[in-house]
């Protein structure tokens, strides 16, 4: 895996105009495989490599499979791309992919903040189909060129790609699932420490059935690891985190940790002098900084 070949890749496609499917199909290989080079999940085969070469050189004159290993900015002076405008170096006004309003404020909250969440992680939550299981997802957060905090998510051979917006004393999380698609949203409960260790909040994503059923659920995060320094080196380091099995072991996960992750709620639990509806109130926030305990909170 190597993110500057996934960069340069990106920077190919918007120089072509052409779209990830329109270069699976021009290649012969599914739309997913294309988004995994992209993703940095993944890099081509020789074979595939050789192919994706030969079809740029028919866009691009003289362009080689050797080019591949010129530096990014090089690469994109070759292929005529303007890397400060396209990666979205230049501001809030060119934030490719998230032309969102109030960007300003997030970018500000994260050249404030962002520091404090950049890291590897991993997750608990419930395996949706599988009820009373839980499942281990691996993230890594680092602050990216565009200034903002950019989140990778992988497991079991999946991996999501996006953003973590920070406003206030929250993190607003948005990914793409680069195999499916689908895009996942979440809310979380930061902290007000100098270095984030636990975070906690609700995730929206589409289930793995047939139909994709929207589901909502609880979602902790806890730090395992801290960044390098090397890209190369935290990205490969990434991807060992994410390539086992995510399914926690029976009996891994503590009564405590279950209780949180599997609420009682609706109109039975509210009769009861519980909660109707699913809500993760700051009171009930488990997001922490290193001053508080060392426990790890999967764990008996």
């Amino acid at each position: 895996m190597s993110e500057p070949f996934a960069k340069k890749l990106e920077l190919t496609l918007k120089v072509l105009s052409m779209s990830r499917a329109r270069l699976a199909a021009d290649l012969g290989v599914d739309k997913s495989v294309v988004g995994r080079w992209v993703s940095g999940a993944v890099q081509p085969s020789a074979h595939n490599l050789s192919m994706l070469s030969s079809l740029i050189a028919e866009r691009i004159s003289g362009f080689t499979a050797h080019d591949w290993d010129r530096s990014l900015p090089s690469f994109a002076e070759f292929i005529g791309a303007d890397l400060e405008t396209v990666s979205g170096r230049s501001g809030a006004n060119v934030m490719l992919g998230l032309p969102l309003v109030g960007m300003e404020q997030f970018l500000a909250a994260t050249s404030l903040r962002g520091p404090t969440y950049e890291g590897f992680y991993r997750s608990t939550r419930p395996y949706i189909l599988s009820p009373g299981r839980f499942i281990h997802d691996y993230c890594m957060v680092r602050l990216d060129p565009n200034g903002l905090l950019r989140t990778r998510v992988g497991t079991g051979g999946t991996l999501a790609d996006g953003w973590l917006l920070p406003a206030g004393n929250q993190l607003f999380a948005v990914t793409v699932d680069v195999v499916s698609g689908a895009v996942l949203f979440g809310i979380f409960h930061g902290v007000a420490t100098a270095k984030a260790e636990v975070i906690d909040g609700l995730i929206l994503a589409p289930s793995l059935d047939v139909g994709r059923t929207p589901a909502a659920y609880p979602m902790i995060f806890e730090r395992v690891d801290d960044l390098s320094g090397d890209e190369e080196a935290d990205n490969r380091h990434f991807l060992q985190l994410a390539s086992g099995n995510p399914v926690a072991p029976e009996g891994s996960i503590s009564e405590e940790i279950r209780r949180y992750l599997n609420p009682d709620v609706g109109p039975a639990a509210a009769a009861l002098g519980g909660e109707l509806l699913f809500l993760l109130p700051l009171t009930r926030s488990l997001a922490r900084g290193p001053a508080y305990g060392e426990r790890p909170l999967g764990k008996k």
